[in-house]
C-alpha cells in the first residue's frame, strides 16, 4: 500500500497515455512494433511558479488555459514517439516563423492552438447563442433565464453530437479505450494494490475527475452563472444583454475564467466526497463518459501502467531509442 495518494491527472491519445503527477508528466505510447516507449518530463504546476494561480476558483481558471496548451503538446510528442512521420511545414508556416523569429515547430503549435479556440468559440459560442434571435425582445428576469436555458441546452447537444460523430472515427475510438485505461489505471492507483493489467481492469472506465465532466459541468452551470449576471446587469444598468448578439457573445468570452473557476471547485468537490447528494449530482457527468470512453484490452491497460508508474517516480531501465525515449516493454513482448 502508498504511504500517500495523490490525485493523478491524465490523457489519452493515439496508442499511448500521459499521466501527470505532482512531481512529473509521463507519457507511454505503443510502437507499430509492439513495443512501448516512455519519456517523463520534471512538472511545475503553475501554482508552485505563483501562489495565487493556486487559490480556489482561480486555480480552475489557470487549468482551463494549460489544459488546451499541454494537450496539444502532448498530442504532438505522442505522434513522434510513434514513429509517425512528420508534415512538412507549409511555405506559410515557413514564412510566419521567420517574421516571428520563432521556431517552425512553436509556430505550428500556436497555429493549432489557435484553430482549436477559433473552432471551439464557433460551435459553443457563436452557434448556441444564435438562438437568442427566435426569442422576443422581453427584458425579464424570467425571459432572460429562458435565452440562457435554451442556449445552454442547444451547446449541450453539439457536444453530445460532435461525441457520438468522433466515436465513430476508428482512431478516435482507440484514443476513447486508451481513455478507459487511462481511468482504470487511476482507480488501480488509488485503490493503493498492485499496478497489473489484470488489476486494473476490474475497475470502472468512468471517473468523477475527467474532463469529459468538467466540460458538462461547465455547460450546467454557465447557464445559472450567466443568468444571475445577465439579471444583475438589467437591474443596475438597465441593459438587456439578450437583445444585442455581438455583446452577449463578448460577455460570454470574457466571463469564461470565471465560469470554469467554480466547475473546477465544484468538480473537486463532488468528485472527493461519496455522500448520496454528491453521487447524484456527478451522475450526468459519468453518463457523458460513456461516449468519451471505451473497455480496453490488456495491451493498453499496460501502457497506462508504464505511464503511471513513469509518472509516480518509478521510471524503466531499459535501453533507449535513437530519439532518446526509453524502451520500457520491448518489441518481442507486445501485440
Amino acid at each position: 500500500m502508498a504511504d500517500k495518494k495523490v490525485d493523478i491527472g491524465g490523457q489519452a491519445v493515439l496508442e499511448g497515455v500521459m499521466m501527470r503527477s505532482p512531481e512529473y508528466v509521463a507519457l507511454a505510447v505503443r510502437r507499430p512494433d509492439g513495443s512501448i516507449v516512455v519519456k517523463r518530463d520534471p512538472y511545475i504546476s503553475p501554482a508552485k511558479k505563483h501562489k495565487w494561480m493556486g487559490l480556489p476558483f482561480i486555480r480552475g481558471a489557470v487549468s482551463m488555459v494549460t489544459m488546451l496548451g499541454t494537450g496539444m503538446k502532448t498530442l504532438e510528442e505522442s505522434a513522434k514517439m510513434g514513429g509517425q512521420e512528420e508534415e512538412e511545414p507549409t511555405k506559410f508556416e515557413i514564412w510566419l516563423a521567420k517574421k516571428l523569429g520563432k521556431g517552425v515547430d512553436k509556430v505550428v503549435m500556436g497555429l493549432a492552438i489557435a484553430l482549436a479556440l477559433i473552432m471551439s468559440v464557433g460551435l459553443f459560442v457563436l452557434l448556441p447563442n444564435l438562438i437568442i434571435k427566435l426569442f422576443p425582445a422581453s427584458a425579464t428576469g424570467g425571459m432572460l433565464l429562458l435565452k440562457n436555458l435554451a442556449s445552454g441546452l442547444v451547446r449541450t447537444l453539439i457536444l453530445v453530437g460532435y461525441m457520438i460523430a468522433v466515436r465513430r472515427v476508428p482512431d478516435m475510438m482507440r484514443v476513447f479505450r486508451y481513455h478507459g485505461a487511462e481511468h482504470k489505471t487511476v482507480y488501480n492507483h488509488e485503490a493503493g494494490i498492485d499496478l497489473t493489467p489484470e488489476n486494473a481492469k476490474r475497475f470502472s472506465r468512468l471517473h468523477p475527475r475527467c474532463g469529459t465532466s468538467f466540460l458538462l459541468i461547465t455547460f450546467i452551470l454557465s447557464i445559472l452563472f450567466y443568468s444571475v449576471v445577465d439579471v444583475l446587469i438589467l437591474q443596475l444598468t438597465g441593459f438587456d444583454l439578450g437583445a444585442h448578439y455581438f455583446v452577449r457573445i463578448l460577455s460570454r468570452i470574457l466571463l469564461l475564467p470565471c465560469v470554469a473557476g467554480i466547475s473546477y471547485e465544484t468538480l473537486k468537490g463532488l468528485a472527493h466526497n461519496d455522500g448520496k447528494v454528491c453521487n447524484t449530482l456527478r451522475k450526468p457527468g459519468m453518463a457523458l463518459q460513456l461516449l468519451t470512453t471505451a473497455d480496453p484490452d490488456e495491451s493498453m491497460l499496460e501502457v497506462a501502467i508504464v505511464s503511471m508508474k513513469a509518472a509516480l517516480g518509478d521510471m524503466p531501465d531499459g535501453p533507449r531509442t535513437e530519439e532518446g525515449y526509453i524502451i520500457a516493454v520491448p518489441a518481442t513482448a507486445g501485440t
